[in-house]
């Protein structure tokens, strides 16, 4: 099958009242391959109303809202009803390449599961595109990105940390049936979905092209999950999945460092 924008769909997740939401829109309409626009919430407030009013975007409003990021992400995913859905945060801002080269990337590989992309940070208004952490995460994609149809690499890349940035991926729907994002976790649960779609056949698809920026700011969930240290008791959960005990405790202490790099 060969993808086209018509099989595309942005949802974004929006949340509360934020004042990046206008720019993440901004940057979603200013794509070289336009594709379709819509917004999710389960917070409905007059600003979100306006906003989706002035931009032409219809919002989808959950009337059965369940507490936690999952069940309004899984929320998000059932707005669509193209095969390529991402998932666009509305802190974060996508280049103008994202979709261009997203659909040259499904439409090359076998079997694609889903498309993530290289991606750099916005903190207090200035890019960031090389730290510490972003040059570590380089390094776990590098199984994943040269071999991303085999089973093994995509486990390697993720047994160590979890180098995909959620708001970069495309997800293939038709590779995820009854596909849902667990309730059990805050803060891992998008390295939980890889780690489970890693085990299905197929590819993760991926880009090294900076194709979008994750915003960093204090009112982020990411950061206050982090200001509730609530992180390292999942992370170590994570690791179990590819370590012995001693191991994945001796990894989850290591990655809380990582923590910091979403603090201002």
């Amino acid at each position: 099958m060969t993808f086209s924008a018509r099989d595309h769909t942005f949802v974004i997740c929006a949340y509360g009242e934020s004042p990046y939401l206008e720019a993440c829109i901004r940057s979603l309409r200013t794509q070289t391959v336009r594709s379709r626009i819509v917004m999710a919430t389960s917070t409905p407030n007059e600003t979100l109303r306006r906003t989706a009013k002035d931009y032409d975007i219809k919002l989808y409003v959950n009337q059965y809202p369940e507490n936690g990021i999952a069940a309004d992400w899984d929320y998000a995913l059932r707005c669509a009803d193209t095969s390529l859905v991402t998932l666009a945060h509305q802190d974060d801002v996508y280049l103008p390449l994202y979709t261009e080269r997203m659909l040259a990337a499904v439409n090359a590989a076998a079997s694609p599961i889903l498309f993530s992309c290289g991606y750099g940070e916005l903190r207090r208004g200035e890019t960031v595109v090389a730290n510490r952490l972003l040059n570590i995460k380089k390094i776990l994609r590098i199984p994943m990105r040269l071999m991303p149809g085999v089973r093994a690499a995509r486990r390697l890349s993720l047994a160590f940390g979890d180098p995909i940035c959620c708001p970069s991926v495309t997800y293939v729907r038709e590779r995820m049936a009854d596909f849902r994002f667990s309730r059990e976790l805050r803060c891992d649960l998008d390295w939980d979905a890889w780690e489970r779609l890693s085990r299905e056949k197929g590819s993760f698809v991926f880009s090294p092209e900076v194709l979008m920026l994750h915003r960093i700011h204090d009112d982020s969930e990411t950061s206050r999950i982090l200001g509730e240290n609530a992180r390292r008791a999942e992370d170590y959960q994570m690791f179990r999945r590819f370590w012995p005990e001693g191991a994945a405790r001796r990894l989850a202490d290591l990655y809380a460092a990582s923590e910091k790099s979403n603090r201002l």
